[in-house]
């Protein structure tokens, strides 16, 4: 039979002691680092999952250069209704491009407030590109300017007033001014079509 002594019993007490801190602080660690991995890996899937701030990647310069004093611009996508398709190519005797419109709608932030002062479209004729610039009269959209280079500026500046109820008849209301007949009916049409979509997608409505 093993007699304990007291100082025996004290040497136990402090290796019980000292193993239950040891471990504690290893548990400690532990806890600690999984912790810290767990962060990380929340850390790196958010990076990962992050969506990256939209860029002005879509405004073609054109439309920004027509605009010198918009402080931003918003993209629009609006598909056409197909009964007004078919009546806007009975009446231009053209052809709708694509039943999805893009429009640029550019605003003015000056003095704090944001402020819509107009609205630009892209159209394609005749392999070239050009921009309407619109404005509102009335709750209706009206041409302002057509931009496009390569093309008679007397003839462009002939579309300046016109809204979707304007006559756009070749050879009548528009003139070739300098550009030869093709290529100007083929402008007219593109544009008559472009101010007709955006009196249905964005005019108010209105009796004839």
């Amino acid at each position: 039979m093993k007699i304990f002594t007291l100082s025996t019993f004290a040497a136990i007490s402090m290796a019980v002691g000292l193993a239950t801190a040891c471990s504690t602080a290893t548990n400690t660690t532990t806890n600690t680092d999984q912790t810290k991995s767990a962060a990380n890996t929340a850390n790196t899937g958010a990076a990962n999952t992050a969506t990256a701030p939209k860029k002005d990647e879509d405004l073609p310069a054109a439309v920004k250069a027509a605009f010198p004093g918009a402080g931003s611009f918003t993209k629009q996508h609006k598909d056409i209704p197909k009964d007004a398709i078919i009546d806007m190519e009975k009446d231009s005797g053209g052809k709708v491009p694509d039943t999805d419109h893009h429009s640029y709608l550019a605003f003015s932030t000056e003095g704090g407030t944001k402020k819509q002062i107009g609205a630009a479209t892209v159209i394609t004729a005749n392999g070239k590109e050009f921009v309407i610039v619109y404005e509102n009269k009335n709750g209706s959209p009206f041409i302002k300017e057509v931009r496009g280079e390569g093309v008679a500026p007397a003839f462009l500046a002939q579309f300046a007033g016109k809204g979707h109820d304007d006559k756009f008849k070749m050879g009548t209301d528009i003139k070739p001014n300098g550009v030869d007949d093709a290529t100007a009916k083929a402008i007219t049409a593109a544009i008559q079509i472009d101010a007709s979509t955006m009196q249905n997608l964005y005019g108010s409505a209105h009796s004839h």
